[in-house]
């Protein structure tokens, strides 16, 4: 067919960067391919990457911004909507102050280049403390144990997989994320490679997983517990005298007496795993060449979160595997935002929520106070939200909480082109074009890749008439916002939201350590490899006199008040657990029938012995109650879930009214976050506690 191209494109739906071949003919895309020219995914895409074209051809999907009123959602102009959002925002600012309008960034964001550079300067504009973000429904822990550890929150040590000798994995499914603070598409290639070469792969986990089926050795975790098993792991590799750090790491004997509690036998008796698999483990893991433990959401999102990262980073910087290839080390990013200052190093505790009292980091208050900022009488209410890319109702704890409180703001605006469980609420949603219609270059994800590479990719298909990219959005509402706030913003952010992101990366690229430029990458539009990961430490560290202090006051002190309850014994009860699949992302996508065919996948995973134990049948619809509600929801026996343990995939829960995503009843799910508590936070770090939750299951008289 005449007109037919193919164009180079980006996959910007996880955190793995994968490069593609588009397939266009005129408008349309008639292929979607990996690109086997790419440096970093050579070829590799997953089904998502796919459904890109279901994305943008979503009937779903808004193409102009509409307004909600009390006979539905009516099609509006866009210097219209940029008006109403400017008004309700400023609004709240003059009745109420500052603090009244509070703003919340979605994960989706992080993968969108006009986002990343034009939300952040945005929201600092509008001059609140109620800032919050998916940070602390995801890695908020790593952030916390980066800053204490490496003097700034974006210095994420990353597994060299490509050259270890023996990966130590918990909490985390590589298999269907591609990495995640670990971009690495392709992973199943390149966990058979590392087998291939002799090396290990020994995995911690409560479900066997789809990276566990991959695995040499898997062994059940009781949900919760991974710290307990980490500091006891540290303790063995300690005790017996086989640590081996760097000269810059100071500070073993705070580590030697915080982790002292934690015996293989005590933290056996809490986590289900026999002390003589404790201590074989960390024996092996000091012994081996070169060695990389990594852990992500299953670990980061638990009760005691920041000391699971804490004894992660413990066990690479105590054997010598930090800074040294096939162990962790540090990308060397094309446009380093860590070297330009343009990333916060991290602080804690400068402000408080106004409820609870819980201390922001980096800026943001835990995305689990949301909902009673909004809710809770008083000074300082929240009155006004801006929503970008995100949905608390099904991502955060508390969701129906959220659901509530969001129905109760004087004003909410949402870019986003989805009418979904959050956005229903807002008085006007502005929709941002699709993934393919924006250029891209990953500001984030090439900060945590496994080899160093840089790659610009232009739109490849064209945006639609009368449509604003995600950051014109942005910019359009400062300037509106700002002719009403007269002295809203710092003059740098004012600049930022004038320049278009393409200029913003090319200024990066300029000034970043490989001086490249956006002229220079347009003659490689597959990218450019830089390299394998270089040892950089200590003078990529951000710390007084460039040393790593493994003993913080903050992580010591936090194992110390964790100890009891985290050796605690088992009590029989059940504890819930999420689960993630490679056809979902997060809350959306459930509509895309190439993505949902096929057996259902939002089921309640229990294992037989503990439906056995209730009069339970494979296939019934049950109760999951928690303290904070319950659900409904369909019952999959599964071995591949630990008795005791019982997951329900995150990101489910499309039964709200006036949702507008076309789902099936039987991909509607129930949503895990109806049965989680917003009250509960891990201490060290505020990240909401999502996994490990404690639940009963009923049968549905």
């Amino acid at each position: 067919m005449s007109g037919e191209r193919t164009r180079h494109g980006a996959c910007t739906l996880c955190e793995a960067m994968c490069g593609l071949r588009v397939g266009t003919s005129g408008d349309r895309i008639t292929a979607i391919r990996g690109d086997p020219d790419d440096p970093l995914s050579r070829g590799h895409i997953c089904p998502k990457a796919l459904a890109l074209q279901d994305v943008r051809d979503d009937p779903d999907r808004l193409r102009r911004p509409v307004r909600r009123t009390a006979t539905g959602w009516q099609e509006i102009s866009w210097p219209e909507a940029i008006a109403i959002t400017a008004d309700g925002l400023a609004a709240a600012r003059r009745d109420h102050g500052a603090d009244a309008v509070a703003s919340y960034l979605g994960n989706p964001g992080v993968h969108s280049l006009g986002t990343m550079t034009h939300a952040p300067p945005f929201v600092r504009m509008l001059g609140s403390r109620n800032r919050f973000t998916a940070t602390s429904l995801d890695q908020l822990p790593h952030h916390v144990v980066s800053r204490h550890l490496y003097g700034h929150q974006w210095l994420l040590p990353v597994p060299d997989i490509d050259r270890t000798d023996h990966l130590l994995v918990f909490g985390a499914n590589p298999a269907v994320s591609n990495g995640s603070l670990m971009t690495a598409p392709g992973i199943v290639r390149r966990i058979r490679a590392l087998r291939e070469r002799g090396g290990t792969l020994v995995l911690f986990d409560p479900r066997r997983t789809e990276t566990a089926r991959l695995a040499d050795e898997h062994h059940f975790v009781r949900p919760g517990t991974d710290a307990a098993l980490l500091l006891a792991m540290v303790r063995v590799i300690l005790d017996e005298g086989r640590a081996a750090p760097a000269a810059y790491v100071d500070g073993l004997d705070r580590v030697g007496a915080a982790v002292d509690p934690f015996t293989p036998d005590r933290a056996a008796a809490a986590t289900g795993v026999a002390a003589a698999t404790i201590v074989r483990v960390a024996r092996d893991f000091a012994a081996a060449g070169a060695a990389a433990a990594y852990g992500r959401t299953g670990v980061s999102t638990q009760r005691h979160g920041a000391l699971c990262h804490w004894g992660i980073q413990l066990l690479n910087v105590v054997t010598g595997n930090l800074d040294r290839p096939g162990g962790t080390l540090l990308s060397r990013p094309a446009v380093d935002p860590i070297r330009s200052g343009l990333l916060d190093s991290g602080h804690g505790g400068r402000w408080h929520s106004r409820v609870r009292g819980l201390p922001e980091f980096g800026g943001d208050l835990p995305a689990s106070a949301l909902a009673e900022e909004i809710g809770t009488p008083g000074p300082g209410r929240v009155r006004a939200l801006l929503t970008v890319a995100g949905n608390p109702v099904l991502s955060a704890p508390g969701g129906r909480r959220t659901d509530a409180a969001l129905a109760g703001l004087d004003f909410m605006a949402a870019v986003d082109f989805h009418i979904n469980e959050t956005t229903r609420h807002a008085h006007v949603i502005l929709p941002p074009t699709a993934p393919l219609e924006r250029d891209h270059y990953d500001l984030v994800f090439h900060m945590l890749a496994v080899r160093d590479t840089a790659r610009y990719t232009p739109a490849p298909l064209p945006r639609p008439e009368d449509a604003l990219h995600d950051w014109e959005i942005l910019r359009d509402l400062s300037r509106a916002y700002r002719r009403r706030v007269r002295r809203a913003g710092r003059w740098a952010d004012r600049l930022a939201l004038a320049c278009s992101p393409a200029l913003l990366v090319d200024l990066g690229l300029r000034a970043g350590p490989y001086r490249l430029s956006l002229r220079a990458l347009a003659a490689h539009p597959s990218g450019v490899d830089l390299g394998p990961l270089k040892p950089s430490l200590p003078k990529r560290l951000a710390t007084r006199g460039k040393r790593v202090d493994a003993g913080p006051a903050e992580l010591t002190g936090a194992a110390a008040d964790a100890a009891g309850a985290l050796l605690a014994p088992a009590d029989g009860g059940l504890l819930l657990i999420g689960r993630r699949h490679v056809r979902a992302n997060n809350s959306w996508m459930h509509n895309h029938a190439r993505l949902v065919k096929g057996a259902p996948r939002h089921h309640l995973l229990v294992h037989p012995d503990d439906l056995a134990e209730r009069g339970i049948a494979d296939g019934e619809r049950v109760r999951l109650r928690s303290a904070e509600g319950a659900v409904e929801v369909e019952i999959a026996a599964s071995a591949d879930v630990m008795p005791g343990a019982v997951s329900l995939p995150h990101g489910y829960g499309h039964d709200r009214p006036g949702v507008r995503l076309g789902v099936a009843a039987a991909v509607a799910g129930a949503s895990a976050n109806d049965v989680t508590d917003p009250a509960e936070t891990d201490a060290a770090s505020g990240a909401a506690v999502l996994n490990g939750v404690p639940v009963t299951v009923e049968r549905i008289a």
